[in-house]
């Protein structure tokens, strides 16, 4: 198990039955490590990560148990439970759980189809800017990837991992994917940035396919794996 001091974003965009997660942190390949999707929901797990509740997690969803009573019944057996940090969404519902040892500044909230989460974060702030930055994107029908990327640059904006910057990732699941939807930064600098290099760069490749292949090519180089 590694501890993931860290920020990230579950959200549900019902219009195209979409599902992501968005995470930074100061250590490397956060990607690894805490984002799940699929087609039934989303869940981030951070602080002391347990990548089996993520795997599990997102195995009950897709069984139709629902979020909340996945999560709670994986974390009602962990020992370590007060030092893990879980959310996630399905179709129907969120769940957040803040172990009651997890490193401050921690919290979360959740929202109407979204939740947001963190810990050893510069402050309250941090949570509450991407709250903001999520509704606000949603408000303008942002296509739900990039109200991810705009949630998390929020997050990094008002100050983020407290200990400074290293990885991001963004991951989502949907009926219409697109190769934008799974991206990582492992190791740089300034990775939330680098994210959006790299996010902006593959929405211009795939116009680009798509004038030069039509819908089909688009839908067979679309193909993500999650």
């Amino acid at each position: 198990m590694l501890d993931l001091f860290t920020f990230s974003i579950v959200a549900h965009d019902p219009a195209v039955g979409a599902f992501g997660v968005a995470v930074a942190t100061a250590r490397p390949a956060v990607g690894a490590l805490v984002p799940f999707v699929s087609l039934h929901g989303g869940i981030a797990t951070q602080a002391r990560v347990s990548t089996e509740i993520g795997r599990r997690g997102i195995a009950l969803l897709e069984q139709g148990v629902p979020v909340g009573v996945a999560i709670r019944a994986l974390l009602e057996g962990d020992p370590d439970r007060e030092i893990r940090q879980v959310h996630g969404v399905d179709a129907i519902g969120g769940f957040c759980h803040t172990g009651s040892s997890c490193v401050s500044w921690c919290g979360h909230h959740e929202g109407d189809g979204f939740s947001v989460a963190g810990n050893m974060l510069a402050g309250s702030r941090v949570v509450e800017g991407m709250v903001e930055a999520y509704q606000r994107a949603r408000e303008e029908r942002r296509e739900l990837s990039e109200r991810l990327l705009l949630t998390l640059e929020a997050g990094q904006a008002a100050g983020g991992d407290k200990r400074g910057k290293q990885s991001a990732a963004l991951l989502v699941a949907s009926r219409e994917p697109r190769g934008y939807h799974n991206l990582r930064v492992d190791d740089h600098p300034d990775p939330v940035a680098e994210l959006r290099r790299v996010y902006d760069l593959l929405v211009q490749h795939t116009l680009k396919i798509e004038r030069e292949y039509g819908p089909e090519g688009l839908r067979l180089f679309s193909r993500v794996k999650y």
